[in-house]
């Protein structure tokens, strides 16, 4: 099993709207993208010096399915709103 972690920094003008709508493309992508055997995310709550805004943690069978949904059509799609938001993207992948 391969995790797949995403950590997000929202540019100071990204609106609530903007956040609303990286996440209605989110949830989406579960029922379109076979190879996601676990997907969620959420906004952080703390809000400290160190804190992201917002991150994803997914599961894969291994590195091939992961690849496959980076690929995916829908992925690259909401994948432009989110570098169009951000202006740090922070990845993790490692093996279960």
């Amino acid at each position: 099993m391969i995790r797949h972690l995403i950590f997000l920094k929202f540019k100071p003008e990204t609106t609530e709207n903007d956040i609303k709508a990286i996440e209605t493309g989110l949830a989406a992508l579960p029922a379109a993208i076979p190879e996601i055997e676990s997907f969620e995310f959420g906004r952080d709550l703390v809000h400290s010096e160190r804190s992201f805004d917002f991150a994803l943690v997914s599961r894969f069978k291994d590195l091939d399915a992961l690849k496959r949904y980076q690929l995916h059509p829908a992925h690259q799609e909401i994948l432009v709103q989110v570098r169009a938001a951000c202006t740090q993207i922070l990845a993790v992948d490692y093996q279960v």
